[in-house]
C-alpha cells in the first residue's frame, strides 16, 4: 500500500480552552489598522517547496533575483545555489521552502560556462566594468590560445579576483578593494575539467568551460592573458549548467505569471532533483516517522545499502537525507513535504 506523507497522523495537540461566554463587540467607529500592521490585501505566504531554475538576465543581482522569484511564487522561504555576477547571465538555481535544505548538494556540483575574453586589456575587476591596469597591442592567434588551455586543466591553484565575495578578516574583498585598500588573496585549489575554444577573432575568443566549485572564470581569463603576453578580461559570461540543472530546465523572469502564483507551479522542479547522483531507498511509514523525528533507522533487506550518503522516500515523497553507518541510516536533513503547493501540475 502506498502511503503519502500527508496521510501520516499529525502530532497530538492539547484541546483549546472554551470560553463560557463569547465577548460581544460594542458598536463604534471603524478601527483603522495600526501603523506597521500587516496588510490584509496581500496574499499570505505559503509553504511551497521545490527548485526554480532561473535564466538570469544581465544587470540583475542574484539577491534581487531570489526576491523576485520568492514574490512570484508567494513563497515563505527562498535562497540560491551559487552567486552569479550582475554582468553574467544564465543558470541561477533558486530553492524554495524545503528545497533550501538541499542547496549544498547543488553548490558542490559541476558547473559549465560560456565566456568571451577581450584581449589587450587587464582590468582591476577582471571584467569589463573595471579600470584598466595593463594593456598590450599584441593579440593571440587561435592556435596559441588552444595551446595554452591545457595549462589550466585538472587540479590547479588559482588566485581569486580582488573584486570577489571572499572574506578577509570578516570583510568582503570587493568592499576592501572599493575602499582603495590593496587586496592580496591567496591561491586556492580548483578543478577545471574542460576548456574549448568555440569562436575566435582578432580581439576576442569565446571559450566553454566545465569546472568545480570555487572556480573564477574572470581569474581564468586574467591568467590566460598573462600567459599569452597580451592581457585579457571577461567581456561576456553565461552559466549554462549548475549541478543537475541545465538551460533546458530554466525559465526567464518574464515567463512567470505576476498575477497568479498557482500558474507558476509548472516551473517548479521537485526538491529531490538536487540529489541527482545520490542513491535512494524506500522506507516504511513507521521508519519515515522515526526519520522525521531525527531518529535513525535500521535498513534491512538484501539490497539495503551498507554505507555512504543516501536519501529516503516514503510513498514517493522525500523524507530525509543522511549517511548509512553499519546498516543504520542516520538522518542529517529531514523534510516535511506534500500538498499541491509542492507538486507541479
Amino acid at each position: 500500500m502506498t502511503v503519502l506523507i500527508n496521510d501520516l497522523p499529525p502530532p497530538e495537540r492539547p484541546a483549546a480552552a472554551e470560553m463560557p461566554f463569547p465577548r460581544e463587540r460594542r458598536p463604534g467607529p471603524e478601527r483603522r489598522p495600526q501603523r506597521g500592521a500587516p496588510r490584509t490585501d496581500r496574499p499570505r505566504k505559503r509553504d511551497v517547496s521545490g527548485w526554480v531554475i532561473l535564466d538570469k538576465g544581465v544587470g540583475m543581482t542574484s539577491t534581487h533575483a531570489v526576491a523576485v522569484v520568492k514574490r512570484l511564487f508567494n513563497a515563505k522561504k527562498a535562497g540560491h545555489a551559487g552567486t552569479l555576477d550582475p554582468l553574467a547571465s544564465g543558470i541561477l538555481p533558486i530553492a524554495l521552502g524545503e528545497a533550501t535544505k538541499t542547496v549544498p548538494f547543488v553548490m558542490d556540483g559541476r558547473k559549465a560556462y560560456r565566456f568571451t575574453v577581450a584581449w589587450g586589456t587587464e582590468t582591476d575587476t577582471d571584467d569589463g566594468e573595471g579600470r584598466p591596469v595593463a594593456t598590450s597591442d599584441a593579440r593571440p592567434a587561435r592556435e596559441a590560445v588552444e595551446a595554452a588551455l591545457p595549462n589550466f586543466l585538472g587540479a590547479i591553484e588559482q588566485v581569486p579576483p580582488r573584486y570577489s565575495a571572499i572574506k578577509i578578516q570578516g570583510e568582503r574583498a570587493y568592499d576592501l578593494a572599493r575602499d582603495g585598500e590593496v587586496v592580496e588573496l591567496a591561491a586556492r585549489p580548483v578543478q577545471i575539467d574542460r576548456l574549448a575554444v568555440v569562436e575566435h577573432d582578432a580581439d576576442h575568443t569565446v571559450i566553454e568551460a566545465e569546472c568545480g566549485k570555487g572556480t573564477y572564470v574572470r581569474a581564468l581569463a586574467r591568467d590566460l592573458g598573462r600567459m599569452l603576453g597580451c592581457y585579457g578580461h571577461v567581456s561576456a559570461l553565461r552559466r549554462t549548467r549548475v549541478g543537475p540543472f541545465t538551460e533546458a530546465d530554466s525559465c526567464a523572469v518574464d515567463t512567470l505569471d505576476a498575477e497568479n502564483p498557482e500558474a507558476n507551479l509548472t516551473r517548479l522542479h521537485p526538491v529531490e532533483t538536487a540529489l541527482d547522483g545520490v542513491p535512494s531507498t524506500a522506507v516504511s511509514r513507521d521508519m519515515a516517522l522515526r526519520l522525521m523525528r531525527g531518529q535513525s533507522v535500521i535498513l534491512r533487506g538484501r539490497d539495503a545499502p551498507v554505507g555512504g550518503k543516501i536519501f529516503a522516500t516514503c510513498g514517493g515523497i522525500l523524507v530525509a537525507v543522511g549517511d548509512v553507518e553499519r546498516g543504520e541510516l542516520v538522518p542529517h536533513r529531514v523534510f516535511h513535504l506534500g500538498g499541491a503547493a509542492n507538486r507541479p501540475s
